[in-house]
């Protein structure tokens, strides 16, 4: 069995022993379903409860991606101007930490409270929570270029411009992609959290509010189908950021390079 097979073959068997394990423990000691239910429940629950979860779901993805793509968008643009000024880095990058170490149900509300439109409110907290690591991991990748090459771009007169784009560039991108991955998962995050502080409902309910109104109503089944929901969409958005990675590494950086043996 080769690598890509067994990286998939493996976390699956994993899956389904703790799946396993978990169904003989709820049926061994006879757990009620309203502390912990069993997966067939919850999977009864997903299917049964499938258009309102699906909404909700749709509703948090929305914020998500909103929220990514701001991050990605305004991190990398941060980080081309830190690694053009030394002195704006230091400037600035301190209160980039700020926002980091911050916690964010300690912002959520005070954003909220400030902004009259939900969505945006929602979208101002996870992009919060997501940008650090763009802004990071690109600026690292920014500085970290060959020696030897920079020196090579100055000797021939290269501009900033073209010392950035041909060689700053090509040289973060396996940073900025690393970055990514970690902002993917948390502007879901930071979403899940703004819409818990936030406590929208109606139909501006993401999975959060279907959790607590789940929590309120003892309804646990459909709190651990919203988790699942929650939990897959984190997954798949890593996967999908693991798979730009690759579309733009493959063929020519050692990290997305296959072993020969």
């Amino acid at each position: 069995m080769n690598i890509r097979a067994m990286k998939i073959f493996l976390p699956v068997a994993i899956g389904l022993v703790i799946l396993l394990v978990w169904h003989w423990l709820v049926a061994a000691y006879e757990v009620p379903r309203y502390i912990v239910p069993g997966p067939l429940d919850v999977a009864q629950t997903l299917v049964k409860d499938w258009d309102l979860l699906w909404g909700s779901l749709l509703i948090t993805l929305r914020v998500t991606v909103a929220a990514l793509l701001i991050s990605v968008i305004a991190g990398s643009l941060i980080a081309f101007l830190f690694v053009q000024s030394r002195w704006l880095e230091m400037s600035l990058f301190p209160y980039a930490v700020l926002l980091q170490v911050t916690p964010i149900v300690a912002i959520a509300p005070l954003v909220i409270i400030w902004v009259n439109d939900a969505s945006i409110a929602l979208v101002m907290c996870a992009t919060i929570v997501a940008i650090f690591p763009v802004i990071s991991n690109t600026t690292l990748g920014l500085r970290s270029v060959d020696a030897g090459l920079l020196e090579l771009f100055r000797m021939n007169k290269a501009t900033r411009m073209q010392t950035l784009v041909r060689l700053r560039i090509p040289s973060a991108l396996p940073y900025f992609f690393g970055g990514l991955r970690i902002a993917s998962g948390l502007a879901l995050i930071g979403a899940v959290v703004a819409e818990f502080v936030a406590g929208t409902g109606g139909s501006g309910a993401g999975l959060a509010y279907q959790i607590l109104q789940s929590g309120l109503q003892l309804n646990v089944p459909r709190l651990f189908a919203a988790l699942f929901l929650i939990t897959l969409t984190g997954v798949l958005l890593f996967l999908a950021m693991v798979g730009l990675s690759q579309l733009a590494l493959r063929g020519w950086h050692e990290s997305e390079l296959l072993p020969e043996h």
